[in-house]
């Protein structure tokens, strides 16, 4: 064991506590609404965390510091793209998921085109999510290996327990509240590793500079070449980072469903521009602190075995940290992976459940069952998928994600901007969207940022073209009735009584066209 028996009992009390917090929150449930949305009692600003805290990763905190420790600050340009996503999405999809009461993102597609393409997205989500955040599980491990010496297993089996525990306890309520407090840590103990390392090396700030320009630019942010297989490019950045977060905000259900448990539109808005603020701030820290560890190893004071860019981080908080802040640093590394781990499991089942399963949305007791036994089911599933080494993680986790999420975009903005659009086409085009990328990313030395941009475009004219083929002479106007007449067959009394306003509006504006 390398850490000391401090470090090690902060670390034990952290997982205590956030468990027990989290498993607090399993009163006062009654209904899915309850336990998928936290009743929609949040406040905007712990959404806010709550978003930061999910798009945020161990695999984030690890490898986004040894991407400037081999590089530079150029990953910046895809987080600007980030802020643009945001103001598009608080424009284009955000106020449709507001008109009616939505569990999933999948549902918006359910009411546009049909049963058919809810069920597609909605497994292509499963699918994605699952062995995304099997590669963040993976990436605790490499933090215990490196504090404990040991093996990464027991680490994985050992979050993956304690997040299923207080998940399926507390809901979607549990997971809000316990990221916040996730979030403040793993943001305190990254700001401590900062001013650590400004002591650390001689000469501070002026040492790091120094340094940096003298190795190349380190610290430079904009490359403005224009490359398809160069992934940090000013271009790069802020058209695939648009198109990435469009993507994973707009249409994967792990994180809409934080925008659904606001209390209401502008709530949700706020919370997602905030938390595009948020995002730039730490992504600039984890950056400069890796640039901050290319200087300390130059004095011969950091080793690199194996030459793993993900051990970097964790081996200066092990080794080069006071006793004490380790055992804080390490807490807050385990805290975002359980925040990780939490948000998925939640939104794996409450897909599962809603868009896979019965078409009635139960509100009792029975239905509350079945949910949180598919919360134990996605948490074994998650834990198996963590034990694969899925090599350096952030490129991982962010090319398996891009791979679908321009299929899953594409149909998205096809039944937002395309009134001819129909179920038939959609689904052509979410296939071939998604048969294309998978070539794309087999076959092509393109770049991962560019992923979703052209996995978008794809699916988007295809699907056009294949609705404008399958539409059998039905203007849009009829084609709209037929879906909306079978969403409203398909779901329950309540849905149909939060939805009818809306619809009503919709009838009377296409028997206006």
């Amino acid at each position: 064991m390398q850490i000391s028996p401090i470090d090690l009992g902060i670390l034990v009390l952290y997982l205590a506590g956030i468990t027990l917090f989290g498993a607090y929150f399993r009163r006062g449930q009654n209904s899915l609404r309850d336990y998928f949305l936290g009743g929609r009692t949040a406040p905007w600003w712990a959404i806010a965390c709550s978003i930061v805290a999910t798009e945020t990763s161990t695999l984030t905190i690890i490898s986004t510091p040894g991407i400037a420790y081999g590089g530079n600050l150029g990953f910046l340009q895809i987080v600007l793209g980030y802020l643009v996503a945001r103001v598009i999405l608080c424009a284009v999809l955000i106020p449709q998921y507001f008109q009616g009461e939505f569990y999933t993102a999948y549902q918006l597609l359910e009411k546009r085109f049909g049963t058919r393409m809810r069920s597609a997205a909605a497994v292509v989500f499963l699918v994605t999510r699952a062995l995304a955040e099997g590669v963040r599980i993976s990436a605790i491990g490499k933090v215990v290996s490196v504090a404990f010496g040991t093996g990464e297993r027991i680490s994985i089996l050992i979050i993956a327990v304690l997040t299923l525990f207080y998940t399926f306890e507390g809901g979607m309520r549990a997971v809000i509240w316990t990221d916040v407090i996730q979030f403040a840590l793993y943001i305190t103990g990254s700001v401590a590793a900062f001013l650590l390392l400004l002591h650390k090396i001689p000469g501070g700030w002026m040492e790091v500079t120094r340094v940096a320009a003298a190795a190349g630019g380190k610290l430079t942010i904009f490359d403005f070449a224009f490359s398809l297989t160069k992934s940090y490019t000013f271009w790069a950045g802020i058209l695939g980072g648009t198109f990435l977060t469009m993507a994973s905000h707009g249409t994967d259900q792990t994180l809409v469903q934080r925008l659904f448990a606001a209390r209401n539109e502008k709530d949700s808005k706020t919370a997602l521009l905030a938390s595009g603020v948020i995002v730039f701030v730490q992504f600039s820290l984890f950056l400069v602190l890796g640039v901050m560890l290319f200087v300390f190893a130059q004095q011969g004071a950091l080793q690199n075995p194996g030459n793993d860019p993900d051990r970097l981080y964790p081996q200066f908080v092990v080794r080069h940290m006071p006793v004490g802040l380790t055992g804080l640093v390490l807490a807050s590394i385990f805290a975002i992976a359980m925040s990780n781990a939490s948000g998925s499991l939640n939104s794996l089942a409450s897909s599962s459940i809603i868009d896979l399963g019965k078409r009635r949305t139960d509100q009792g007791a029975l239905a509350l069952g079945r949910s949180r036994i598919m919360t134990i089911v996605w948490g074994v599933i998650l834990a198996l998928l963590g034990l694969i080494h899925w090599g350096p993680v952030l490129v991982a986790g962010l090319t398996i994600t891009s791979i679908t999420y321009g299929a899953m975009l594409g149909v998205f903005l096809l039944g937002t901007w395309n009134r001819r659009a129909n179920e038939t086409g959609a689904l052509v085009g979410f296939g071939v969207g998604l048969a294309s990328m998978l070539c794309v990313a087999k076959l092509t030395p393109l770049a991962w940022t560019w992923y979703v941009l052209v996995g978008t475009i794809i699916t988007y004219f295809v699907g056009g073209l294949a609705s404008i083929a399958a539409d059998g002479g039905q203007g849009p106007r009829q084609i709209r009735h037929q879906v909306r007449r079978q969403f409203l067959r398909n779901n329950s009394t309540d849905q149909r009584r939060n939805l009818s306003p809306f619809l009503l509006k919709q009838s009377r504006h296409s028997a206006s066209n």
